[in-house]
């Protein structure tokens, strides 16, 4: 009974697995904040290396790259967020933290630039996760917050311009990859189509069955247009359909062309979709009351919490920032291994449900 038969039952047998799994372990492991300030400093080094060496891979034409901002962008934002507040949590308890918070910045903005040549998306994303912690570190530590009008429309200047300079780079070395245009001329291309079979053949439970790319093999619903890494599918020799291969006219009609809202839709049904929507609000409004409970207890003169409340704040706003990239931009950006980064993501937020239940 408890091999699954699609994908949707897969996903969710994972995503229970992955909770009760980051449930257990974050009762037992004591989490003191200079543990979660070094481990998130090495996580986000080595993130930051990571990017960077696929990028330089780009414009090697012998060596493939990876795409490592797909899976591993919001993982980023978790890893940079979380050494950001825990350095501001050092601030908090008048601990000197100006070098830890310099080599902060410093990768940030190592990660924006390589992660933002490989996808555009992925700036996105980065530039998301900024606003909202800024927003919910500013809210915890009861500071004025960094985001003004003349620092939003700079940050915005920063990203025309960005996407500019890309743009003139893939001109001059006549390397199409890096044009936003051409990126923009696809979804133009595909986007419509695309479009168009979701909204006429979405169903409650799934879609149309026959309508989608496997014809009169379609399952009419659950048919891989979200899934788990197709190795991890084949790990566990499920009999899955998989789109192994396959390109722009086929999957990525759905997984690059379109929001996460059609793909959900079209590949679960609108029940699906609402299921889904009804979890990232659980999630969020989760996260932000145990937030304001970290925050009194802190400032009650508990210390029992700040390891917890800064893994929170860097959890909530990747799981945030990602939830909007990939429901409204771009349905890629929580499929596949992405995924499993999200699930992870929702699981470190409602993890802590429990440990305050049990210490208060």
């Amino acid at each position: 009974m408890l091999i699954p038969e699609n994908h949707l039952q897969f996903i969710i047998e994972i995503a229970i697995l992955i909770h009760a799994a980051v449930l257990l372990m974050f009762n037992i492991i004591i989490i003191p904040l200079s543990l979660v300030l070094f481990l998130s400093m090495v996580l986000t080094i080595i993130i930051a290396a990571l990017f960077g060496i696929d990028t330089i891979f780009l414009f090697l034409p012998l060596v493939n790259h990876h795409e490592f901002t797909h899976p591993f962008g919001p993982l980023a934002v978790f890893a940079w967020v979380t050494f950001f507040s825990s350095a501001s949590l050092l601030t908090e308890l008048e601990i000197k933290s100006s070098s830890i918070k310099t080599l902060a910045i410093i990768l940030f903005f190592v990660i924006a630039v390589a992660g933002g040549m490989m996808h555009r998306s992925f700036l996105l994303l980065w530039l998301l996760g900024w606003f909202i912690s800024a927003l919910l570190i500013s809210r915890s530590f009861k500071r004025t917050s960094q985001i003004t009008v003349k620092r939003v429309f700079a940050v915005i200047a920063a990203g025309v311009a960005g996407f500019g300079l890309l743009e003139i780079l893939s001109r001059v070395l006549n390397f199409t990859i890096l044009s936003p245009l051409l990126r923009i001329s696809r979804v133009e291309e595909f986007a419509m189509p695309s479009l168009t079979m979701v909204i006429k053949d979405t169903t409650f439970w799934g879609h149309v069955q026959g309508s989608c790319y496997w014809g009169a093999n379609c399952l009419g619903g659950s048919d891989g247009y979200l899934t788990l890494p197709m190795n991890f599918v084949n790990m566990f020799t499920l009999p899955f359909p998989l789109f192994a291969g396959v390109l722009v006219v086929k999957k990525d009609a759905i997984d690059y062309m379109l929001p996460g809202i059609f793909g959900v839709a079209f590949d679960f049904g609108y029940g699906g979709l609402l299921a889904l929507m009804v979890w990232v609000m659980i999630v969020t409004i989760t996260g932000l009351y145990i937030l304001r409970e970290y925050r009194s207890k802190r400032l009650g003169g508990s210390r029992n919490f700040i390891g917890r409340e800064a893994l929170l704040i860097g959890a909530l706003t990747a799981f945030i920032s990602q939830s909007i990239i990939g429901l409204f931009l771009f349905n890629r950006s929580f499929n596949g291994a992405a995924m499993i980064v999200y699930i992870f993501l929702s699981a470190l937020v409602m993890a802590h449900t429990v440990s305050i239940k049990r210490r208060v």
